[in-house]
């Protein structure tokens, strides 16, 4: 858990370097921060604003998860910045537990969530769902999903 708080600080630390170039819109390109659940670094970036590729590095006490999602973005009118978005994608994870002594993991994932940019800010915020299947052994359905806090640039 400390060298997660360290990756962390130093992924914060870099992604401030870049805050003074924000143009502070309701608008991001890229976007580095972390996810509330499962605990996990998250990095953001698209070319256009509205196709994204979010890679997430998901460490648990019982192993590591690196998930990439191809995600696409539509407008809420009601407020500037919000957008809900949905995605899919594969992942890849090592789990030791009772169940899967250093076990290998394969599978699919599918996103569904909202996205807000606060204007002015180079804060990003989501709320998703992020519902997958692994295959294998021990394969099957999970879900989960989280809050994310991002920084923008």
């Amino acid at each position: 858990m400390k060298s997660l708080s360290t990756i962390v600080a130093c992924l914060i630390l870099l992604a401030s370097q870049h805050i003074n170039a924000q143009d502070n819109s309701d608008s991001y390109n890229n976007a580095i921060g972390v996810k509330l659940y499962p605990g996990a670094i998250t990095y953001k970036t698209s070319n256009d604003g509205r196709k994204y590729f979010e890679g997430q590095a998901a460490f648990f006490k019982k192993g590591f998860r690196a998930t990439v999602l191809y995600e696409i973005h539509n407008e809420i009118s009601a407020l500037d910045g919000l957008r809900w978005y949905y995605g899919t994608g594969p992942h890849l994870g090592f789990y030791r537990s009772k169940y899967y002594n250093g076990s290998t993991m394969i599978g699919i994932d599918a996103v569904l969530g909202l996205d807000y940019k606060l204007p002015g800010t180079p804060l990003n915020f989501s709320l998703d769902w992020q519902p997958s299947f692994e295959f294998g052994d021990g394969s099957g359905f999970d879900g989960w999903g989280g809050l994310a806090v991002r920084f923008a640039f």
